[in-house]
């Protein structure tokens, strides 16, 4: 993509501190737009997680991507706070064109494979709030900023296609009724939004290699491949760009409208629009494993890139 498409456009990128957040927000950047950045790794503050990434780093490499990167700290359980974020945004700017909802924060609050009788009840609902009441909050706040400007765009980040989570189950009662939520929320979205001239999908990330994958992994995003002998599987993985580069596709197409209230994926959008990842490659992960189930056996990765 050549140029700035983006510039002049405002856009809030709701948990970019870190992962697909962070390359959404620096993706937008560098499509020219001004990219509000919020959670809650800012002003010296960390979030449960007690990473080093910040806000402040992920506005940085906005600007330094051609935007303008803008960190704002805010809790988005925290009503107040989300509000003080849409009031400034409309006194900067006057509306929003874009708005991606990519809080999370669960990570270390769902355990794998244990049913919901042995899970800790704290942390999992824990987890709901964070992943399903934080994004309702934005949006209640947020939407009427969208709706002032024709062609608004709603991306609610989620793992998972509803094809592939409507017959499966992810990990644990928790961490699917989350996720299954939020492609929920986006089809109800979209019949809110649709008819007011905006446009609400979900999208999902194949395997993503954020900060925490690399770090599980013993590998930067310049040596990723290394991990490949130890997980052959990660040969389709992806970097956060690539989720970002979708975002960018879906918010520059004039007929985006025609995705409204589905269920999208970085690699499906990247075979429509023709991006490619920071490798030139375009991964399909969530192809390569209903592929790998039907077939039952190991499929080669560099045969979904």
């Amino acid at each position: 993509m050549s140029g700035q498409p983006l510039k002049g456009k405002v856009a809030l990128v709701a948990g970019a501190t870190r992962g697909a957040g962070r390359g959404i927000a620096v993706q937008l950047g560098a499509a020219g737009a001004v990219v509000y950045g919020t959670g809650r790794s800012a002003q010296g503050q960390r979030s449960e997680y007690g990473r080093a990434e910040t806000l402040e780093e992920t506005a940085e490499l906005v600007t330094a991507a051609g935007g303008q990167g803008i960190a704002v700290r805010a809790d988005h359980l925290v009503p107040e706070e989300v509000a003080a974020v849409a009031k400034r945004i409309e006194a900067e700017h006057g509306g929003l064109d874009i708005l991606v909802n990519d809080i999370w924060g669960g990570e270390q609050l769902f355990e794998w494979e244990v049913p919901v009788w042995e899970h800790d009840l704290d942390n999992g609902l824990r987890l709901l709030r964070l992943a399903v009441e934080t994004h309702a909050i934005t949006n209640h706040f947020l939407l009427p900023l969208l709706l002032r400007r024709p062609g608004g765009l709603v991306v609610e980040m989620t793992d998972g296609t509803a094809e592939y989570n409507g017959t499966r189950y992810r990990n644990s009662l928790f961490y699917d009724l989350a996720k299954s939520s939020i492609l929920r929320m986006a089809f109800a979205l979209g019949h809110e939004l649709g008819p007011r001239g905006a446009t609400a999908v979900a999208l999902t990330p194949g395997w993503l290699r954020s900060e925490m994958m690399l770090e599980h992994f013993g590998v930067t995003e310049e040596t990723w491949r290394e991990a490949t002998e130890r997980e052959p599987q990660f040969g389709i993985s992806e970097s956060p760009a690539f989720v970002g580069r979708a975002v960018v596709a879906l918010a520059t197409d004039p007929e985006a409208a025609r995705w409204n209230g589905r269920s999208l994926s970085s690699g499906g959008l990247a075979q429509e629009y023709g991006f490619t990842d920071v490798d030139g490659g375009r991964p399909d992960c969530w192809r390569y494993l209903l592929d790998a189930e039907r077939t039952e056996g190991f499929l080669d990765p560099a045969n979904y890139r």
